[in-house]
């Protein structure tokens, strides 16, 4: 029996914004059960883990936050399961503290990251685009690497939220990095084909919005 189902979990999220709903979710969480078989990690811990990862998305630091509800959610189950359930949420972000302490908290990152890349991570980040009203192309992805620089976090955190950061831009200074920070081999493997999908296909759209094919 599932520490929690689908059905349950659903019903903790709102759908409002594509590139996070429990589509994301679902993806995640099959990912992760798969890194996990294949890593020899426990999967009902990732399972139930993936299930709640973003269950408090909409609060700040929502990694520790959906920590917190899920402990509240599996209150009564064995108090080992529910702290590395935790442990996992709260560890899932790739760019902020705490970091994966465990090989499942490990799968989980991995996943969430590996979501964020390939068909799919290219798919969000129009989905994130259209949700803000950002525009879909400004630039070949050449001169944007000069307007960002060196400073990639900080040039997102700065201009992330602005009408003119478009996809190439999330591309560059996240979405490209994102292979390099994986912690199992198993979700390297997987990178590696999604990460050259993501990058061929934004550099199609850079010859195509140049008129060049």
């Amino acid at each position: 029996m599932p520490e929690i189902t689908i059905e349950q979990a659903q019903a903790l999220y709102d759908d409002s914004d594509a590139a996070h709903a429990f589509d994301h979710v679902l993806r995640v969480t099959r990912l992760a059960e798969h890194i996990a078989e294949m890593e020899g990690a426990d999967v009902q811990i990732v399972r139930t883990a993936g299930l709640l990862h973003d269950c408090a998305r909409l609060e700040p630091d929502h990694h520790l936050a959906g920590a917190r509800r899920a402990r509240t959610l599996l209150a009564g189950k064995d108090p080992a399961f529910v702290d590395a359930v935790a442990h996992c949420i709260e560890a899932h972000r790739f760019s902020t503290e705490p970091h994966p302490a465990t090989l499942e908290a490990q799968c989980l990152c991995d996943a969430d990251k590996l979501d964020a890349i390939g068909a799919v991570g290219v798919a969000r980040a129009f989905a994130f685009a259209g949700h803000h009203n950002n525009r879909l192309w400004s630039a070949p992805l050449s001169e944007l690497q000069v307007e960002i620089g060196e400073d990639r976090r900080g040039y997102r955190q700065r201009f992330g939220g602005s009408a003119g950061y478009t996809p190439g831009h999330e591309l560059i200074c996240k979405l490209a990095q994102l292979a390099e920070g994986l912690y199992t081999a198993s979700a390297r493997r997987i990178a590696a084909e999604r990460h050259a999908f993501m990058v061929s296909f934004f550099e199609r759209l850079d010859a195509e919005a140049l008129g060049e094919v």
